[in-house]
C-alpha cells in the first residue's frame, strides 16, 4: 500500500474520556439514542464491526460497504475523528487505553490510540478468516492473543507495549476457536473448535494453570469466553443452549482415608488405575466440571457473554442473534443452575415485559441521517495503513487516564 503523510491527531481525541455521573450502560443508551443517527449516513447504514473503548466517547466503526476502512468516531459529538484503509477486508478491531488493533485475516495492525499512528504491524500470519484475537484491557499488561497455526491450536502472545513477540501456547490439537484475557492480562483462556476442552494458561509465561471440561458428547462451535472482573469465574457459551461457568479455584488435597464401603473401594481403585490408562483418559479424571449452567430459550444462534456485577451481585449477561439481550442470576457460593433475572429486546421495540429497563429508557431504531465532518489531508504510515478523514482544526493528544473508566457493564434496574 502507498503511505500516506501524518497528520497530528485532532483535538477531538482531547475529549474522549469517560463521562462522569450515572451507569455507563444508562449514559450509552440515552447517548446512542441521540447521536447515533449522526454517525451512521447512507455510507456507514450496514455497520458489521462496533468497538467502544470502555465508557468513553471512542468508538471505532467498520461498514459492509467499505469493509476494508475503519472509522474512528466520536459518538457524543457525532463527529468522525479520523480513518484508516487497509489491504483487505478488516475482520476484527480491539482496543484498550494505549493500543487499538485492527486484524486482517493476514495480518494484524497495531496502533497507538492516543495518536493513532501504526506502530507495529505484524504480517504473514496464519490464514485467520474468523479474525479470531483477543487484546488485555490492562494497561500494563497488553498482550495480544492471536492464532499461531491454521492446523492446530498453537496461540501466539505479543506484547503491544514493547511490541515484541512474548511467547507461543500449545493450548490444543485443534484449530483455536475462542480466546480471552482475564481483566489483569495475567490469565488466557482458550477452547478449540471441537469445543470440549476449556484451558487458561497464566500470561506470559503460558503455564496451563486450568483444564475444563465442557461435554463429551458432542463437538460445538464456541462463541465467546469471558472472565469476571476478579478473575474468579469463566463462562463459555456456544451455538447450543447451555452457557458453562467455570471456577478457577485450586481444589485443596484432602488427606486420603480408607473406605469403608464397597463403592468407596470401587472409587479408590478406580483413581489407581488412572495412571495405566492412555493419557486422553487420564486427562478426562482431572479435569474441572461447570459450577454453574445456564439454559438458553434458544439454540443455533451466535451469541456473546459476560459476567457482570449488577447491585454487587454476580450476574452473566448473554446477548444473541436473536435481538434480546439476557440477564441470569449466579450463586457465587453454591453454583446449580442459574434461572432468568429479566430480558431486554434490543432493536428498541417498546416491550413491557420482563424488561431490564423501563421502556421510558429505550434505545431508539437506528435512522439514517447524514452529518459533516472537516476533511483533512490524508495521513497515514508506511506500515501499511492509509490514513484519511481527520478533523485538522483540532491537534492533541488522548487523555485516558481518569480514574473512574472502568470497563465492564455497570447496570441499574431500579
Amino acid at each position: 500500500m502507498n503511505a500516506g503523510v501524518y497528520k497530528e491527531p485532532p483535538r477531538e481525541l482531547d475529549d474522549v474520556k469517560e463521562e462522569q455521573g450515572g451507569p455507563p450502560f444508562e449514559r450509552s443508551r440515552e447517548t446512542w439514542r441521540t447521536v447515533c443517527p449522526r454517525l451512521l449516513s447512507a455510507d456507514t447504514e450496514d455497520v458489521c464491526i462496533v468497538e467502544r473503548l470502555f465508557s468513553s466517547s471512542l468508538v471505532a466503526i467498520v461498514s459492509l460497504k467499505a469493509p476494508r476502512k475503519l472509522k474512528v468516531c466520536h459518538f457524543k459529538k457525532g463527529t468522525e475523528i479520523c480513518n484508516y484503509s487497509y489491504s483487505n477486508t478488516i475482520l476484527a478491531v480491539k482496543l484498550n487505553r494505549q493500543r487499538l488493533i485492527v486484524c486482517l485475516e493476514e495480518s494484524l495492525y497495531i496502533h497507538n490510540i492516543r495518536d493513532m499512528k501504526v506502530l507495529h504491524t505484524i504480517r504473514e500470519t496464519p490464514p485467520n478468516p474468523a479474525g479470531l484475537c483477543a487484546l488485555s484491557i490492562h494497561n500494563d499488561n497488553g498482550y495480544l492473543a492471536y492464532p499461531g497455526s491454521a492446523t492446530i491450536g498453537e496461540v501466539q502472545v505479543f506484547d503491544t507495549m514493547n511490541l515484541r513477540a512474548a511467547n507461543m501456547i500449545p493450548a490444543h490439537d485443534s484449530p483455536l476457536a475462542a480466546l480471552a484475557f482475564d481483566a489483569s492480562g495475567t490469565k488466557l483462556a482458550t477452547a478449540s473448535e471441537k469445543g470440549t476442552v476449556i484451558r487458561v494458561f497464566s500470561i506470559p509465561e503460558g503455564q496451563k494453570l486450568f483444564e475444563f471440561r465442557r461435554g463429551v458428547k458432542r463437538c460445538v462451535s464456541i462463541c465467546s469466553l469471558a472472565f469476571s472482573m476478579d478473575s474468579m469465574f469463566l463462562s463459555a457459551s456456544s451455538n447450543t443452549e447451555t452457557v458453562h461457568i467455570f471456577k478457577l479455584e485450586t481444589v485443596k488435597e484432602k488427606p486420603q482415608e480408607e473406605p469403608t464401603t464397597w463403592t468407596g473401594y470401587f472409587g479408590k481403585v478406580l483413581m489407581a488405575s488412572t495412571s495405566y490408562l492412555p493419557s486422553q483418559v487420564t486427562e478426562m479424571f482431572n479435569q474441572g466440571r461447570a459450577f454453574a449452567t445456564v439454559r438458553l430459550p434458544f439454540c443455533g444462534h451466535k451469541n456473546i457473554c459476560s459476567l457482570a456485577t449488577i447491585q454487587k451481585i454476580p450476574r452473566l449477561l448473554v446477548g444473541a442473534s436473536d435481538g434480546y439481550l439476557y440477564m441470569y442470576n449466579l450463586d457465587p457460593q453454591e453454583g446449580g443452575e442459574c434461572t432468568l433475572m429479566k430480558q431486554h429486546k434490543l432493536d428498541g421495540s417498546m416491550e413491557t415485559t420482563n424488561e431490564i429497563l423501563d421502556s421510558a429508557s429505550h434505545d431508539c431504531p437506528l435512522v439514517t441521517q447524514t452529518y459533516n465532518t472537516a476533511v483533512a489531508t490524508a495521513y497515514g504510515d508506511e506500515l501499511g495503513a492509509v490514513g484519511g478523514a481527520c478533523l485538522e482544526e483540532e491537534a492533541s493528544a488522548l487523555r485516558l487516564e481518569e480514574d473512574s473508566e472502568h470497563p465492564p457493564m455497570i447496570l441499574r434496574t431500579d
